[in-house]
């Protein structure tokens, strides 16, 4: 316990144990730390060329300018295949319900520490330069920095995969990477390539209802699940196996964008995510996701009609539970993306003693593929960069190689050897034990029986879908085949469809004018509470972290805003507000607000909800400032979003008349109208500061018809 205490004062005071390693490698510059080369010389001028003569030619010896050009010509690494766009964020790791007698693993079993921990989250067909809001899976890469070692959970925010077997990554990446011949289309599967794929391989079929699902255009990084996908072990202290399946579900609830919304945030702000993470942990409103496993005990691994082998499959929660253990907050925004996001290097093969792997066929090739591909992006050393270190002590035979740093004084690097250094350590203590497990059959190239059934979870997680979610996945299938401009592939495609819901491949079928669908199929028409992020069993909806933009112009009345806004930051959610310009705006009693946003330069996308807040009754000349396009846009394009929206004072004149007629009546006390809040006279501003919260804690306003609007 006291060395727990001195621990939490430390790491309050310095950092936690990762953040004060990587002091060392970080470099303060500023005014008083003089322009150098690389080799220390202090240099006069970095902005004109050494050159014979002012009209005369540049010189060789100009080496600060060789040097200069040179680094330049060299500073980019090959990007990742996959996964190349992303972003990242420290943290920390808190056990709080232990698995002892399940694993021997101390980030399992000891709820006193504190573990630094680190995640990268990405979206996975895209280039460094696509956009965030594209229809993709994304990647939910988790290290923890503890004290026996890194345990990456390499994961992403859907729990299931497109193929089977490592083998077929390559013809996967290659079918859903922008078409050869013309190199489009950027970060989609909205093409024949990738559709002739998924319909060729029917081990595809689950991954597709995910990847046409909401789930495959998050709100945010903070908004979303991440999931281990693969079956792993788990291992006591005398090596008996518990298969487990990891899980990150995060306390802002799990939730998305829409269709449309993702599209416009692809052009008016394609960092859109990787900002809306940095903002928040900026602010204070870091991010948090909580642990959870499901555990099957090795004998009964054969209880259920799928295998946990196959990375194509879920354990669906109502047959094993998910147990939460610990919570991972993220707190601290990295200091240079470079060195600690892009040469991050995440292996499914780093985990630590008392745990390993199964016999997954997906997760063997990614053990092999992950370490490989991070030497062919960034050296054979990868492991010595400051964001790739153990925190704990390490010690290899490991020799040599390109841009190796650490000056080894150990003279005998093999085992055994004559000074006896670097001893194994038996598992007892500590050291590695692999499960024993008996193996046993002749090589071939086969998978399990239970492998070759492709349909069963498809359907379950179609069926499990509220209705305004199947609706989004029919639209999605519509736009992603409308794409497509070979009729074999929208056909195929369409055959696949009505083998998880007729209704849902004839609803495709009707934007599609050369394809049939076939008779009904046989259909079981199971549920799970779980998968739904409309009414799932285990969702959370809150206004927490929710972003508001509140809309102001020279005049305002702050008593209608004054109560409101700080009721919303005591939840606390991120109050934005939006105006002519960006700076102070005076309300009509002389109290300023902060604009951030401008009319022009932001769109009601950025938002999870808008208000708009009005002057004092007298003030006409407000209204007429309020005839202004982007101003009508944005509550028409928010109240087309299904988000809540507010109005406050004159304001509900304006959003009934000119923004959203027919849709809004104007009243003077609070009224919710179909998550469209209202008060010509908010009074204390109470009542219309829960109502407007509690709308925006709903993510949505499902129940609103939507279809007259186009904004």
């Amino acid at each position: 316990m006291a060395a727990a205490v001195v621990e939490k004062v430390i790491n309050t005071t310095m950092g936690d144990a990762k953040q004060r390693q990587m002091e060392g490698y970080r470099l303060e510059e500023n005014s008083k730390t003089p322009l150098t080369t690389y080799f220390g010389a202090k240099v006069e001028n970095t902005d004109i060329a050494l050159r014979a003569g002012s009209r005369g030619p540049t010189v060789l010896e100009d080496f600060h300018n060789r040097e200069k050009i040179s680094h330049f010509d060299h500073e980019r690494i090959p990007e990742r295949v996959v996964h190349a766009r992303g972003a990242g964020a420290f943290g920390e790791f808190k056990l709080h319900t232990a698995l002892t007698g399940i694993t021997t693993a101390k980030i399992l079993t000891d709820t006193s520490k504190i573990t630094p921990a680190y995640v990268r989250f990405s979206t996975v067909n895209g280039s460094r330069g696509s956009a965030d809001s594209v229809r993709d899976p994304r990647g939910f890469a988790s290290r923890l920095y503890t004290e026996e070692g890194n345990w990456d959970i390499v994961g992403n925010n859907i729990p299931v995969f497109f193929i089977q077997d490592a083998i077929k990554f390559p013809d996967l990446v290659h079918a859903v990477k922008p078409e050869p011949h013309n190199e489009i289309p950027q970060a989609q599967t909205a093409h024949d390539n990738a559709w002739d794929f998924m319909s060729l391989h029917p081990q595809s079929t689950h991954m597709q209802q995910w990847v046409l699902s909401d789930r495959a255009i998050p709100r945010s990084f903070r908004h979303m699940q991440g999931f281990g996908v693969h079956t792993f072990r788990l291992l006591d202290a005398d090596g008996k196996s518990t298969f487990v399946k990891f899980h990150w579900t995060p306390h802002l609830g799990t939730h998305s964008l829409v269709w449309d919304e993702a599209l416009k945030l692809a052009g008016q702000d394609p960092d859109f995510h990787r900002r809306d993470l940095y903002d928040a942990i900026e602010a204070g409103s870091y991010p948090k996701w909580e642990l959870g496993v499901q555990l099957v005990k090795e004998e009964d691994e054969h209880n259920f009609d799928f295998d946990l082998l196959d990375s194509t499959k879920i354990i669906p929660e109502d047959l094993v539970p998910v147990k939460n253990i610990g919570t991972l907050t993220l707190n601290r925004n990295p200091d240079d993306y470079f060195t600690e996001v892009e040469e991050v290097a995440f292996c499914t093969s780093h985990i630590v003693p008392g745990m390993d792997f199964s016999s997954d066929p997906l997760l063997a090739g990614r053990n092999f593929s992950y370490f490989d591909t991070q030497i062919s992006r960034i050296g054979v050393n990868f492991p010595d960069i400051p964001v790739n270190k153990p925190v704990c002590p390490f010690a290899t035979n490991l020799s040599d190689g390109h841009m190796q740093t650490q000056s080894k004084k150990n003279r005998t690097r093999y085992h055994p050897n004559r000074h006896d250094a670097l001893p194994v350590t038996a598992p007892q203590h500590g050291g590695f034990r692999p499960y024993a497990e008996v193996v046993n059959g002749i090589k071939e190239r086969m998978h399990g029986p239970k492998f070759n059934e492709f349909i069963n979870q498809a359907q379950l997680f179609y069926n499990s879908m509220s209705e305004t979610e199947q609706q989004h996945i029919i639209s999605a299938a519509q736009f992603e085949l409308s794409k497509c401009f070979e009729t074999q592939v929208q056909q195929a495609a369409v055959e696949r469809f009505n083998m998880i819901n007729h209704e849902f491949a004839k609803a495709v079928a009707e934007s599609l004018t050369s394809v049939t669908v076939p008779a009904p199929a046989k259909y079981h028409n199971q549920k799970s509470a779980f998968l739904s992020q409309v009414n799932g069993k285990s969702q959370t909806f809150t206004a927490e972290g929710r972003k508001v933009g509140v809309y102001v112009m020279e005049g305002f009345e702050y008593s209608q805003i004054a109560a409101i806004s700080a009721a919303m930051q005591a939840v606390p959610m991120m109050v934005k507000y939006v105006g002519p310009g960006t700076g102070p705006v005076k309300s009509s009693s002389g109290e300023t607000v902060t604009a951030e946003f401008t009319f022009e330069n932001s769109r009601s996308t950025y938002f999870d909800a808008v208000l708009f807040v009005g002057s004092p009754a007298s003030d006409q000349s407000y209204l007429k400032s309020a005839k202004n396009g982007r101003l009508i846009h944005a509550a028409r394009e928010a109240f087309m979003h299904q988000k809540t929206v507010g109005a406050t004072g004159n304001m509900v004149g304006w959003l009934a008349t000119m923004c959203l007629p027919g849709d809004v009546q104007v009243s003077q006390d609070v009224q919710d109208q179909t998550g469209v809040v209202t008060a010509v006279n908010v009074g204390s501003g109470a009542q219309f500061a829960k109502t407007f919260i509690d709308g925006v804690a709903k993510h949505r306003v499902w129940e609103r018809d939507v279809s007259h609007i186009a904004a």
